[in-house]
């Protein structure tokens, strides 16, 4: 788990006043814009003040402090810049990525350890967490409220409600 986590990466400039086209590497816009700082080290160097986010598209157009041409602008293309999970305020039941990744799998019920978080995917409307069992083989797990019972982050667990067969069937390249 990291403390500073990927916000955004520069891909060009935006006008000639400093602003620049980035791609989201978070939850978007409506999330940055409630960032204030931003480091350009995922170990939390180089602080820089995020004056302002919006979005265009899928991309997102940005104002970072100090950065108030175009040539300064085009310095920082390729650049990737990250926010600290501090300054970040998650609505009750949402988690950060990296906090659930290798949380141990339990049944809610019996206590049964189904494997580790490996991956998660937003495909649809819900994540899908991909679980890596004892013996390699993987799972995928929709995380559903009727299958995801809660999460206990210092506990480092995520407890389950499968329904049967839900951790039985490899999946398609687990078969030998």
């Amino acid at each position: 788990m990291s403390d500073f986590l990927p916000a955004f990466k520069v891909v060009t400039t935006h006008g000639v006043r400093g602003e620049m086209k980035a791609q989201p590497l978070c939850d978007g816009a409506a999330f940055l814009a409630r960032i204030k700082r931003v480091y350009t080290s995922a170990q939390g160097a180089g602080e820089t003040p995020l004056l302002g986010v919006r979005a265009q598209g899928n991309m997102l157009l940005v104002r970072l402090g100090g950065v108030d041409t175009m040539d300064a602008a085009r310095a920082r293309v390729g650049h990737t810049y990250y926010f600290a999970k501090q300054d970040a305020r998650l609505p009750k039941g949402r988690y950060f990525i990296d906090d659930l990744l290798g949380c141990a799998v339990v049944d809610a019920d019996t206590d049964i350890v189904y494997g580790t978080v490996t991956e998660i995917d937003h495909p649809a409307a819900h994540d899908i967490y991909t679980v890596r069992r004892e013996d390699g083989s993987t799972a995928l797990f929709p995380a559903v409220p009727e299958f995801l019972d809660r999460v206990d982050l210092e506990a480092r667990k995520v407890y389950v409600r499968p329904i049967p067969g839900m951790f039985d069937q490899p999946v398609n390249g687990d078969e030998e």
